[in-house]
């Protein structure tokens, strides 16, 4: 892509009975998104169009017929179906959540060829209507790219890394290894250096269990899987510390003194995240080719058509993966074009053989004083 372009930022409209419209006409109805970005929804003219009018919303948009088409300074909307679908503000249903991932097949498509630069994904709730595995992992999946991503919630005070996800908690403790901490940790640690540029990151590692009574003692998994782990990460020189019980780790700011945290289960990061931040939440999905971020917005479909969705979350998603985006590319950019060896060394090493002292010959005899003399 020409780099004097804006990066193209390629928007999926969620589920066509939520929030997603909402968001983004909101987001951009300030000009300066505009001047940031190429934006690229991917979504349903039919329903942008009965969003804005349902919720009162000036909002005009540019219809293309493909991504390559996407003009800057517009909103661009790229249709992924033309059938009519009905709008229930509000109401889950197998119909409203089908649609949401309609577009983000349709953008993963046109990310294999390379027309866009960045992913943002508007909510899909996962309900008793609509059951699938979350966006992150449908998008994984759907990538078919080697190793798993791994989901960091984002926002101005916290990085919290989820080792497990949409598991029921008694099937926590047997889906945790060694090997797979090792894996999630060291995902995080790449992250945070080429996604965050944090160079030397700081990364704790909460325990699955609380603590034991007065002694401070943790249960098995803490002994047997989690501290053998962080000894393992240690030596491959990873900065990572651990394991604490996540109550007191939250509860006495500690999490301020590191630049990641892996949570074992969902609700262990997730619950602390949302309670102690007042900014806007963010999910990351880390460990992939593309970049893809999403608002972290709780229940959203219960506040759909009302008006009320704060669009922040999203502009704060957009604004992480532009800078993902850039950090990446400022990372990579001293590995493209190496240094060549100034010198080929030749095997007689003669250019060594220039710059070298020489070495005094050790079985060389003292002279005797007549030979002094006669020097």
């Amino acid at each position: 892509m020409n780099e004097n372009k804006k990066i193209r930022v390629a928007i999926t409209h969620g589920d066509t009975n939520g929030i997603g419209y909402e968001l983004i006409f909101k987001t951009f109805a300030e000009s300066e998104m505009l001047e940031l970005c190429t934006p690229i929804i991917y979504g349903s003219p039919k329903v942008a169009t009965y969003h804005r009018n349902a919720l009162d919303i000036e909002a005009n948009f540019t219809i293309i017929n493909d991504a390559s088409e996407a003009q800057e300074g517009r909103l661009n909307l790229l249709p992924v179906f033309d059938e009519e679908i009905k709008v229930e503000f509000g109401v889950p249903s197998e119909e409203s959540g089908n649609a949401g991932l309609r577009a983000v097949d349709s953008a993963l498509e046109d990310y294999r060829k390379g027309l866009f630069n960045v992913l943002v994904t508007a909510p899909i709730d996962n309900n008793n209507r609509f059951h699938f595995s979350g966006q992150s992992r449908y998008i994984e999946d759907h990538l078919e790219t080697e190793g798993q991503g791994l989901s960091i919630l984002v926002n101005d005070e916290l990085r919290v890394a989820l080792a497990t996800r949409n598991l029921p908690l008694r099937q926590v403790s047997e889906s945790l290894s060694k090997t797979s901490i090792i894996n999630n940790v060291t995902t995080l640690f790449q992250s945070l250096r080429r996604d965050f540029r944090i160079s030397c990151p700081r990364i704790a590692l909460l325990g699955l269990n609380p603590k034991a009574g007065d002694n401070g003692l943790l249960g098995s998994e803490e002994m047997e899987i989690i501290a053998p782990a962080i000894d393992e990460l240690v030596e491959k020189d990873i900065q990572a510390f651990g394991p604490y019980a996540a109550d007191t780790f939250f509860g006495c700011n500690e999490a301020e003194e590191f630049d990641g945290v892996l949570a074992m289960y969902y609700e262990q990061g997730l619950s602390p995240f949302r309670t102690l931040s007042a900014s806007p939440g963010i999910n990351y999905t880390a460990g992939l080719p593309l970049v893809r971020t999403a608002p972290e917005l709780p229940n959203s479909l219960s506040i759909a058509g009302k008006g009320i969705a704060d669009e922040q979350s999203l502009r704060h998603a957009i604004y992480l993966a532009i800078d993902i985006f850039r950090n990446r590319a400022d990372y990579d950019a001293p590995m493209g074009n190496p240094l060549p060896k100034l010198y080929k060394e030749k095997r007689d090493e003669s250019d060594k053989v220039r710059f070298a002292i020489p070495r005094k010959r050790e079985d060389r005899t003292p002279q005797s004083e007549n030979e002094k003399e006669a020097h």
